[in-house]
C-alpha cells in the first residue's frame, strides 16, 4: 500500500457538488492499494500514519502528533499512486489493485483509523472526486508499506 500524507489546516472532498468529508488541522491521506496487499498493510500502513508526530511544538520542532493538536484525518483512495510512468507518456495502471480488493483495504483502511480512535471523513471509492487542501508547512511524507514492513514484494 502507498499513501501520501500531508499536514493541513483544513482539506476536503466533494462528489457531484456536495462536499462529503471536511476537515481542520490534521492529515490528508491519499490512499493507494497495490495487487499483493493484505489487512496486514493496511494495519501497518494506518498505524505509521496515524503515530506520526508532525505538527510543530513550542520551539518549533516536528514533536507533535494528532491527539496533540486536536487533529483530524481525512482518507481519499488513489489508485493512481501506483501509476507506472516508465515507459511512453501515458501511465499505465496495471500495478494498481483491481476495484474488488482496492475498495476492501480502502474500507478496512478507515476502520482501523477509526479503531485507533482518529475516525475518518473520506471519499467514495472510484468517484471522480475533487480534493481541496490548505497544506501546512508544506509538510507531505510518502508512505510505502514495503518499505515500512521491509518486504518488497513487486
Amino acid at each position: 500500500m502507498r499513501a501520501v500524507l500531508t499536514r493541513v489546516n483544513s482539506a476536503s472532498v466533494t462528489i457531484d457538488g456536495q462536499v462529503v468529508g471536511k476537515i481542520g488541522k490534521g492529515f490528508l491521506i491519499l490512499l493507494g492499494v497495490g495487487p499483493e496487499d493484505t489487512e496486514k498493510e493496511c494495519r501497518a500502513l494506518a498505524e505509521k500514519a496515524l503515530g506520526l508526530r508532525i505538527f510543530e511544538d513550542e520551539n518549533g520542532k516536528m514533536n507533535l502528533g494528532l491527539d496533540a493538536v486536536h487533529g483530524e484525518v481525512l482518507v481519499v483512495s488513489q489508485f493512481t499512486l501506483y501509476g507506472n510512468c516508465r515507459k511512453g507518456r501515458r501511465p499505465s495502471f496495471t500495478d494498481a489493485a483491481g476495484p474488488e480488493l482496492g475498495n476492501a483495504l480502502y474500507e478496512k483502511f478507515l476502520a482501523v483509523c477509526r479503531e485507533l480512535g482518529y475516525p475518518p471523513q473520506h471519499g467514495q471509492f472510484g468517484a471522480d472526486m475533487q480534493v481541496e487542501s490548505v497544506n501546512d508547512g508544506p509538510v507531505t511524507l510518502i508512505l510505502d508499506t514495503d518499505q515500512l514492513l521491509g518486504e518488497p514484494r513487486r
